[in-house]
């Protein structure tokens, strides 16, 4: 991820709020404990802030005062935390991270350089230093961090509750999620269409990368009945066979036509949506990572 100015390193004399997410809580209680443990023993003064439901946990570190913020849970409290930051204008606060929670909701986390164990992590609150990161920002007020992908890949269901019928249900939406034809959707970057002609994209991704810069990586649609047209030269040749364009943009707007598409930024899917576009705003953000 871009460092956009040298690290500065927080000040050790600081007190901390720390606020833990309630689905950290639940998955991995020891985690968050040895992180609090790590936290005490190392800062001068620690609030613990409890939050009893997710969409608690962002308000509850905006009231950070004059303490420094750490935030304790998975990419989707980072998600919701980043987009309260840049609704109330305090995305200039150096933010710490402690990732816990399952391992497919740390992915985030874990492409932005913070440490996945507790005790490596909280180590890094103490004695690490802000780095300014790029962050996507939307045309609905949306933030994300890292990358973005449509459309939305299918994964496996959440445990269900018991009872067959929900199960069956919940079972039976994943199946045509899953075979749903992908979309074909037209991509502009900066302002100038990225897919050729009659070679529309079926997905696309979207990687903050370097001075305010993003990475897109778009690839085309599959062919449709022996009448339809081949990819161009313009494509190169993904490892599957298919085309693959890769530019670097500032701007991305993408519009499909049907039902709309869904997209993912981290443990976050929102959609579907017919039309959204993306924009890189540089060094809006900062996170305290390890020195190294």
């Amino acid at each position: 991820m871009p460092q956009q100015r040298p690290p500065h390193p927080p000040d050790a004399g600081e007190p901390l709020l720390v606020v833990v997410d309630p689905l950290a809580r639940r998955v991995d209680i020891e985690s968050v404990r040895i992180a609090r443990d790590v936290l005490r023993a190392g800062a001068p003064g620690v609030k613990l802030c409890l939050p009893e439901e997710p969409e608690e946990t962002a308000a509850a570190l905006l009231r950070h005062g004059r303490r420094r913020p750490v935030l304790v849970g998975d990419d989707a409290a980072l998600q919701r935390t980043l987009g309260a930051l840049h609704a109330g204008g305090e995305l200039d606060v150096p933010l710490a991270f402690v990732p816990v929670g399952q391992p497919t909701r740390l992915t985030v986390a874990g492409g932005l350089g913070v440490p996945l164990d507790a005790v490596t992590a909280a180590r890094a609150v103490l004695r690490g230093a802000e780095r300014r990161l790029d962050l996507l920002a939307d045309d609905a007020g949306g933030v994300a961090a890292g990358a973005l992908r449509i459309p939305e890949p299918p994964c496996p269901p959440a445990p269900a509750p018991p009872g067959a019928a929900l199960l069956r249900a919940c079972r039976s939406l994943v199946r045509r999620r899953a075979t749903a034809p992908a979309p074909r959707l037209r991509v502009e970057a900066d302002g100038e269409p990225v897919v050729p002609p009659g070679a529309p994209a079926a997905e696309v991704a979207m990687v903050t990368g370097a001075e305010g810069y993003a990475d897109v990586t778009v690839r085309a649609a599959p062919r449709r009945g022996p009448a339809a047209p081949a990819v161009g030269d313009e494509w190169a040749t993904a490892a599957d066979g298919r085309g693959e364009l890769r530019v670097r943009a500032r701007r991305l707007a993408v519009e499909v036509a049907g039902e709309g598409f869904r997209y993912r930024t981290g443990a976050t899917v929102d959609g579907p949506v017919r039309f959204r576009a993306w924009r890189v705003l540089p060094a809006a953000w900062g996170l305290v990572l390890p020195r190294s």
